[in-house]
């Protein structure tokens, strides 16, 4: 079976029962569940598990949502980097985008389209990757 990959937006989306974007974010997920494996990766995780007292809780919260667990390739978190440095050079000021660079890296490394809410930077840094948006 085929991959996507699903951004935490979109998971904090449907663990949280986000009051705006649940049901465009659900809707997303079982269209795109029929057909591939919902994927995550360590970043994801990592962003998630910030609404979580234990990683038992997360763990059974992300197993039951039907989440796959994927390795970011190193050769994806080298590029995140290299796209993190070009966008710092052109004058990007957020301090902290790196994670949207490890999710457009993860999916241009391997192929995955992205289900995500916030495309802007993914999309300029990594223009081949297919995004899905809720």
């Amino acid at each position: 079976m085929k991959a996507v990959l699903v951004d935490s937006s979109v998971v904090l989306d449907i663990l949280t029962h986000d009051p705006v974007f649940y049901r465009r974010s659900l809707t997303a997920l079982t269209q795109w569940g029929s057909t591939h494996q919902l994927g995550i990766n360590i970043v994801v995780y990592s962003e998630v598990s910030v609404g979580f007292s234990r990683i038992e809780k997360l763990n059974r919260s992300l197993d039951g949502a039907g989440f796959v667990f994927f390795d970011l390739p190193r050769e994806a978190a080298f590029l995140a980097g290299k796209a993190f440095l070009g966008y710092r050079r052109r004058g990007g000021n957020r301090l902290s985008p790196l994670p949207d660079f490890f999710m457009g890296a993860h999916a241009a490394i391997t192929g995955f389209r992205l289900i995500t809410r916030d495309p802007r930077r993914v999309r300029s840094a990594f223009p081949s990757v297919q995004i899905a948006e809720p």
